[in-house]
């Protein structure tokens, strides 16, 4: 039987266990006008049930978050992400999470995709969007989420992406910090892995130098002993955007020092 209100699409969908819905599929499921929609999801947020994410899309929120007024960005990701037919997967810190590495709670949900896409921005929920050029050579594991599997970064690629992305998140301070959870997800065979899907070799270099660093030294002996079977390292900056440092680098990675980064744990 067709929904005969806004309400009862919005119950029936929570019923499945989705919570996130896009407008256009609600106006072609109740055969109504888009002014007749607009009142309808209106009266909807008013009473805190639904939440306008985005331009055509809205997440569900049920009884417990209406004081909130929102829920956890992962209960309604994929269907954002279909909605805006863009491919994804959950990255950084936000993935770190899902792999036991929480000690630092980020404010806000990290997604890495495949083309740009704007951050959301909105009271008790921030989305941001990392752009990766090579995003197809990306490791990723699917995890069950709140009614849904999610695709997840693993360890080994969250690790690259944290030093990757490290002057967007905080710094080389917070890599040390989640990387020092991290680990212990992390496995010698599959950081190998990543490095054939890699194009970005100083990142792998900086990778390795964090684990000397916190001293995952099966870790870091089994990346380099692949990233030097064939071409010697180049000199690279532990932070990119750094001034270069007139020392020589003193390191098997042969990463310039030019920042000194401490663990918060």
């Amino acid at each position: 039987m067709p929904p005969q209100s806004a309400s009862d699409y919005v119950d029936a969908l929570q019923r499945q266990g989705r919570y996130g819905f896009d407008r256009k599929a609600l106006e072609t499921a109740l055969a109504a006008s888009p002014e007749a929609v607009s009142k309808a999801l209106h009266r909807l947020a008013k009473k805190n049930r639904v939440l306008k994410i985005r331009r055509g899309f809205h997440s569900i929120i049920p009884v417990e978050f209406s004081t909130k007024g929102t829920i956890p960005p992962d209960w309604f990701i994929d269907d954002l992400m279909r909605h805006l037919e863009c491919a994804y997967y959950i990255g950084l810190q936000s993935a770190a999470a899902f792999h036991g590495a929480a000690h630092q709670q980020v404010q806000e949900f990290q997604v890495v995709t495949a083309r740009q896409v704007l951050p959301i921005e909105l009271p008790e929920l921030t989305i941001r969007f990392f752009r990766k050029l090579d995003f197809d050579s990306t490791r990723t594991q699917m995890i069950k989420g709140h009614g849904t599997m999610l695709p997840v970064s693993t360890p080994e690629a969250t690790a690259l992406d944290l030093v990757r992305y490290a002057n967007r998140i905080g710094g080389a301070d917070t890599v040390i910090t989640i990387l020092q959870e991290l680990v212990e997800s992390m496995d010698p065979m599959r950081i190998q892995d990543i490095v054939t899907m890699e194009t970005e070799r100083a990142s792998l270099q900086r990778l390795g130098w964090f684990l000397d660093r916190i001293n995952a030294m099966k870790l870091a002996d089994a990346l380099h002993s692949v990233i030097t079977a064939k071409d010697p390292l180049s000199r690279a900056k532990l932070d990119p955007s750094g001034a270069w440092e007139s020392r020589p680098a003193k390191n098997r990675w042969r990463i310039v020092e030019n920042a000194q980064p401490e663990s918060d744990l």
